[in-house]
């Protein structure tokens, strides 16, 4: 597999500056960027709505009797969609990305669902607590302790997913080939980091 065909998948914190690494290193190598891009691709692959997708994006859906009961006299086919059908699902749209050229995915278990496949980077973005309440606060313009709430609700979420879908450890730094805390460098230098790292290891 040639040293074009390369797959950056990016495990990152919420407000941990993934996408905004993602986004940087597309842009400088020229190759395609998955991030909510990957669930609209999947729900156009398989014929289900987006946002049956949207509903069980990074998280684990909880069902009571109650929506049982509901979805009964409602649409069977999405509502009995497991998460683990919608799991095998995503995973095959992200094999199918992978096949057609190098990409960057973020997320979603890329790394886990790729495992097997040569010529992958497996990064894994954090940054201090304070960092990711400053990003948060900016970007859904929220106070800080609704900042900080929103950053431990998803970052659990997206912990119990992986962990349940790949029996592996969600930023671990042994599951990475590299883990990087992006306020040091910023998005723009951490995306050298990581395009050097490529490079020094016979990737690019």
């Amino acid at each position: 597999m040639g040293k074009d065909n390369i797959i950056i998948n990016i495990g990152r914190q919420f407000g941990g500056g993934g996408l905004g690494v993602a986004s940087e290193l597309g842009r400088r190598l020229g190759i395609p960027v998955y991030d909510r891009e990957l669930i609209r691709k999947a729900a156009q692959d398989s014929g289900f709505s987006a946002e049956l997708f949207e509903q069980s994006d990074e998280k684990r859906r909880t069902f009571s009797l109650s929506s049982i009961f509901t979805s009964i006299y409602s649409s069977p086919l999405e509502n009995y969609m497991s998460d683990n059908g919608l799991f095998e699902i995503q995973c095959e749209t992200i094999r199918k990305i992978a096949e057609q050229g190098p990409a960057v995915i973020v997320g979603r278990c890329s790394d886990y669902v790729l495992r097997d496949r040569g010529n992958t980077l497996n990064v894994f973005l954090t940054s201090p607590l304070s960092v990711r309440v400053e990003r948060i606060c900016r970007r859904h313009d929220l106070d800080a302790d609704k900042a900080e709430a929103l950053i431990l609700q998803k970052d659990r979420s997206r912990e119990e997913y992986y962990n349940y879908f790949t029996f592996g450890n969600w930023g671990v730094a042994s599951t990475y080939d590299l883990c990087i805390d992006s306020s040091i460098l910023g998005i723009e230098g951490t995306a050298d980091f990581i395009i050097d790292f490529a490079k020094r290891s016979g990737l690019l």
